[in-house]
């Protein structure tokens, strides 16, 4: 990913880092990795200090253990930033990673400067939980790849996935040749913690972003206020006419996004003119 080096923390974690400043961490979602966010790093990088490594189960990262909790994902974080020395970090997840950021802001938050939440789940209803555990079951019988098609086809527009033939089939393959047992263990809270410490989301005090896109699926805009809506001051943001990989379809627009938040969560230059809202 242009020109950077993966290394690891003793643990094992795989991730990159480039630029200077405030640091900003990026999570990913489930069965991707820490390439996906190669628009984020060019644009983010002559602004902050970019991090990005590998979910465990993802990419070169470790397994997770058997029995691990959201707060095990959220003390890889921990560990990643001990061993780069930094106190504090600007987080961002997306999807899956959106909830390890909102349980790293919960168990850490002596570490988290700000809080960006990107196309995740929050407070399911019955049909969409439903919809969910049933991709775990067929993940389970079948593999990574079992959903793959169907997943393509809610992350990206028509439009997108005809243009660029060769970005969907380098994500597809990326998907099927994800570690099962991670990739499982990591879809299987996905699917179930969308509630993670929901009451204690309250205690949450730092600059947060909850933002997605108009016509993602799974990620609704009705998820992203009611779950701003847990969280004191937090800002919402709707992106219009995105689907769920609108950091991968749109880097740009979301890049404008971030660095307008990200930006004034750390007090440096002005906003940036031009969200949609």
């Amino acid at each position: 990913m242009i020109g950077l080096q993966a290394e690891r923390t003793p643990a094992g974690t795989s991730y990159l880092v480039a630029g200077q400043g405030y640091p900003v961490v990026l999570i990913h979602g489930v069965g991707l990795n820490k390439e996906m966010w190669g628009g984020q790093i060019v644009g983010l990088v002559p602004h902050f200090q970019v991090i990005a490594y590998d979910m465990l189960g993802h990419g070169a990262s470790p397994r997770p253990q058997p029995g691990i909790g959201m707060e095990g994902y959220a003390e890889q974080l921990h560990e990643l930033l001990e061993h780069l020395q930094v106190q504090q970090a600007m987080v961002v997840g997306f999807s899956m990673g959106g909830l390890v950021a909102r349980a790293f802001a919960l168990h850490y938050p002596q570490h988290t400067q700000a809080l960006v939440i990107l196309n995740s789940v929050f407070q399911r209803s019955e049909q969409q939980r439903a919809s969910v555990v049933e991709r775990t079951r067929q993940a389970a019988e079948h593999g990574p790849d079992a959903n793959a098609q169907e997943a393509l086809s809610r992350w990206f527009s028509r439009e997108y996935q005809a243009a660029n033939p060769a970005q969907i089939a380098a994500i597809r393959q990326t998907l099927a040749s994800n570690d099962p047992l991670g990739y499982l263990t990591a879809y299987e809270l996905f699917a179930t913690q969308d509630m993670y410490r929901a009451d204690d989301l309250t205690s949450i005090k730092v600059p947060t972003l909850v933002a997605t896109g108009e016509l993602d699926p799974g990620s609704t805009p009705q998820m992203a206020r009611q779950l701003a809506a847990q969280i004191a001051d937090a800002q919402v943001v709707v992106l219009k006419e995105q689907r769920h990989m609108m950091p991968v379809e749109s880097p740009r627009l979301v890049n404008q996004m971030l660095l307008d938040f990200l930006q004034t969560a750390c007090h440096l230059s002005p906003p940036i003119k031009g969200i949609v809202a």
